[in-house]
């Protein structure tokens, strides 16, 4: 009997996970077209934007703001908040490592974010076509900088190990948990704006491998398969060696207490405490 009644339950929340999993792939995809899309306004030679604004750091900060500020609208649009918006196969790594998310979640979450990613980048190449392969934008691609393999490698472990570090720190303070997306969105832009250089600033295996894939441009692409995940794991392990609450560690971007989320935590529990105090 137990079973009949449990049936559609359990396919209720099979539907469910499938969902979630297809809003992280849009959220990313969404990502990828403003970062196409703005990347050709910016750095397109025939833009007007080119003859405007002829220095090239103004326009990496002009990306950054644009990209930050993308990021941050995507971590507290309703989809971010019911996926938890990972948007990142290192972050949902890292999701997995503090056991917030089973293996089986992991997988889809991964799964949808490197498909949503190829297919932002993929629809703006057939939108924007003769723009967005141009020398000066190509697809968005990440690739190391002048400086090398290692120093690209060793910028995006950095950036990846930082990140992580702000969002732990943040999200045990529950005054300050509800905008640690905004931190995060504030480090995108000093990222773009003075990192890329240095690696072409991925941050995000997904991210690169969805520029990479329609561009067809596979450069040094171990970096960015692995720096953003070893930074943002040694971040995690730090803090597990020295946090006195490790099951109070937290990933999430975005605590909202009116949208369930999928990642398993205690952070809303905590806000509404701070709220009712």
């Amino acid at each position: 009997m137990s079973s009949i009644v449990t049936q559609p339950a359990i396919a209720a929340r099979s539907t469910l996970k499938w969902r979630i999993y297809l809003m992280e792939a849009a959220l990313l995809g969404f990502f990828m077209v403003s970062a196409c899309g703005f990347g050709v306004l910016l750095f397109h030679p025939r833009s007007f934007v080119m003859s405007l604004i002829p220095g090239e750091f103004v326009r990496l900060v002009l990306m950054g703001l644009t990209m930050g500020a993308t990021a941050v609208v995507l971590i507290y649009s309703r989809w971010g908040k019911r996926s938890g918006a990972h948007m990142n196969p290192a972050f949902t790594l890292c999701n997995l490592r503090l056991g917030r998310i089973t293996p089986t979640d992991a997988m889809g979450y991964i799964l949808g974010q490197f498909g949503g990613a190829t297919l932002g980048v993929g629809l703006m190449a057939i939108a924007l076509p003769g723009w967005l392969d141009d020398p000066g934008v190509n697809y968005v691609v990440t690739v190391p900088g002048r400086a090398g393999l290692f120093v690209a490698w060793l910028g995006e472990f950095i950036i990846a190990f930082v990140l992580m570090l702000m969002v732990q720190l943040v999200n045990r303070r529950a005054n300050l948990a509800p905008y640690t997306g905004w931190f995060a969105g504030l480090l995108l832009v000093v990222y773009i704006t003075f990192e890329s250089p240095i690696s072409g600033m991925s941050l995000n295996p997904a991210r690169t491998f969805g520029s990479a894939i329609v561009a067809q441009v596979w450069t040094a692409m171990w970096i960015y398969f692995t720096a953003p995940v070893a930074g943002m794991f040694a971040a995690i392990e730090l803090l597990r060696l020295t946090s006195p609450r490790k099951h109070a560690m937290c990933c999430k971007l975005s605590h909202c207490p009116r949208v369930p989320c999928e990642i398993r935590c205690d952070c809303v529990t905590h806000l509404n405490e701070h709220a009712s105090a």
